[in-house]
């Protein structure tokens, strides 16, 4: 399969390789191999581990260089801990990277194919109302629906009195540019403002709390990588539909999502891992019912010192799910791969 993809792509006049580079090829493949799949093997072999022996090691095959134990695995197994926060991240892990897919591939889908053009000065306005609104409730510590209706009315006033002054346009690229920019910003500076938002809106502490949380982080992501795989379609597929009365959004669900599904594989396994491995606002914004596997791996850290066979048995039950997925949809990404190197 591998060299049909490679003759596809470069097709069938390539130079064999020689024995050497073959040779040297293979002996950094493994040798990287090793490198790579070294800290999986040692978090299976300290999962059989106990206190004596972590302290006297290090010791690699177990049940053969050192006595194993399933002590570890009992204690997390039998603990019920585990399950609600394996159910937890399960829940809200599936569900915020459906919520970034579905989001993010309309948004990138809107963004590859739309023009649009917003004028500078309007945006500015639009953070300035939003500014004086947000100053004005926290001020005078005052309901927010009140304020956010005048400050509504107040921007439609103001932009249709002064959009003819404003000159500066913005264009699709600037506005792709911004989206994947707020993923520059430190988590660690908005996470507190989030607290305060939700404790303010009554859902802190909820599932939802830490799905919305996870959506808005992932969505960027979504959208800048779903956009290079829309413009990679011919946009003749889509006046054709067009002429035929299709909607933008007939559009979008029936012929160009089929034809990007090694897209949206891959856009899903890489917010699921995000997702699914987020520590910082779960520290925050979760309870010990809502507590996801990262925060149960960090709880393993006792008055008695750091438990690292109970936390690599939770490693463990945390890839199995991401591996499952990543092995499921792997189908189709390099299906995706394949159909589009053939020649035709």
């Amino acid at each position: 399969m591998i060299n049909l993809f490679i003759n596809s792509l470069f097709g069938s006049t390539l130079k064999r390789p020689s024995l050497i580079s073959i040779i040297f090829s293979y002996t950094m493949l493994i040798f990287w191999s090793l490198v790579c799949l070294f800290p999986l093997y040692w978090i299976i072999v300290t999962s059989f581990k106990t206190l004596p022996t972590y302290t006297n090691g290090p010791f690699y095959l177990p049940f053969y260089d050192f006595e194993g134990s399933l002590s570890a695995w009992e204690t997390i197994l039998n603990d019920n801990e585990t399950y609600v926060a394996f159910l937890n991240s399960l829940f809200i892990s599936f569900v915020s990277s459906t919520i970034a897919l579905i989001l993010g591939s309309m948004a990138g889908y809107a963004i590859a194919r739309i023009t649009y053009r917003p004028k500078l000065g309007s945006i500015i306005l639009f953070i300035l109302t939003l500014f004086i609104t947000v100053y004005i409730i926290l001020q005078f510590n005052i309901s927010w629906e009140l304020p956010t209706i005048c400050g509504i009315i107040i921007f439609i006033i103001l932009l249709s009195s002064l959009n003819t002054r404003f000159k500066t346009q913005l264009n699709n690229e600037d506005i792709s540019f911004w989206i994947i920019s707020t993923r520059v910003l430190p988590p660690v500076t908005i996470v507190l403002p989030i607290y305060v938002l939700f404790q303010q809106i009554g859902i802190l502490k909820s599932h939802w709390s830490l799905i919305i949380a996870y959506s808005t982080g992932a969505i960027p992501i979504a959208i800048w990588l779903m956009k290079e795989f829309f413009v990679k379609i011919p946009v003749e597929l889509e006046e054709s539909a067009i002429i035929d009365g299709a909607t933008r959004y007939r559009i979008w669900w029936s012929i160009i999502l089929p034809l990007v599904k090694p897209g949206l594989a891959a856009t899903y396994i890489i917010t699921l891992i995000s997702t699914w491995n987020e520590y910082l606002f779960a520290l925050f914004l979760s309870t010990s019912k809502t507590q996801t596997l990262p925060m149960h791996v960090a709880g393993q850290l006792t008055v008695k010192g750091t438990q690292w066979w109970s936390m690599s048995v939770v490693i463990i039950i945390m890839l199995i799910p991401v591996l499952f997925i990543a092995v499921f949809l792997q189908r189709f990404v390099l299906s995706g791969l394949l159909s589009g190197s053939v020649k035709g």
